[in-house]
């Protein structure tokens, strides 16, 4: 029996941070025409990823994040 979006969404969400970054990763190359660009995205949230599991940086609010995108947007 196949899987409903919300159940492949429940189960994505039960991965480890790492995990749901890789899958995002392959899923947002799915996507895409062209591997190399996929390949640089995908080392660049690996390595954004490390940094705040690091600490070394502290990352964007998500209120922050769509309040820039509003203002970019219009």
């Amino acid at each position: 029996m196949p899987s409903t979006f919300a159940d492949l969404e429940y189960q994505a969400l039960l991965l480890s941070p790492e995990d749901r970054v890789q899958l995002a990763d392959r899923l947002l190359a799915s996507l895409s025409s062209n591997p190399s660009v996929e390949q640089e995205w995908s080392a660049e949230s690996l390595r954004r990823l490390a940094e705040l599991e690091a600490g070394t940086d502290a990352g964007v609010s998500v209120e922050s994040a769509i309040a820039r995108a509003k203002a970019a947007i219009r």
